[in-house]
């Protein structure tokens, strides 16, 4: 496999657990999909994160490698990794998904412009770049299974 094509691979996974055609099961998008601010907002399950969180949460990972890619050292504070859920409405969920959809194209195009040779290397953190990169998929995989259970925590029968 040349150099590339193993930047395209990583890239391809960070593709399909964010957007979909993955074997495992729904990817972040597609649990995503039908979910309203209402229910992003909601917290149906005591002391979890709510969907809305979740997604915040997840646009702080993918800032934070981003930020890495770029030769920063970084890490997150708590008010970065978990930051507050904005005012409730359609369109601040609206902006916070594509906020998430755009940072996860650029995620896509930064590891595919990262060379090879160098995924190896601590990038910006004790990590190495294949660690972070490798890790991304694995990140919005767990989280979309909690936001499945949230789905089906909300749609359950209130006692």
């Amino acid at each position: 496999m040349t150099a590339s094509g193993a930047m395209e691979l990583l890239a391809d996974q960070i593709r399909r657990a964010y957007w979909g055609e993955s074997w495992h099961g729904p990817s972040v998008r597609e649990v995503l999909a039908d979910v309203s601010a209402e229910d992003a907002a909601a917290h149906p399950i005591a002391g979890a994160h709510s969907i809305w969180e979740i997604v915040l949460h997840i646009t702080g990972g993918y800032r934070l490698v981003l930020t890495r890619v770029r030769g920063q050292l970084a890490q997150l504070s708590e008010a970065d990794e978990w930051p507050p859920v904005p005012e409730a409405s359609e369109e601040t969920w609206r902006e916070s998904l594509l906020t998430l959809d755009q940072l996860n194209r650029e995620l896509q195009s930064a590891v595919r412009a990262f060379r090879a040779e160098r995924l190896s290397q601590p990038m910006g953190s004790e990590y190495t770049a294949y660690t972070q990169f490798s890790g991304a998929p694995q990140h919005d995989l767990y989280h979309a299974g909690q936001i499945v259970m949230l789905k089906k925590a909300l749609s359950a029968p209130r006692a």
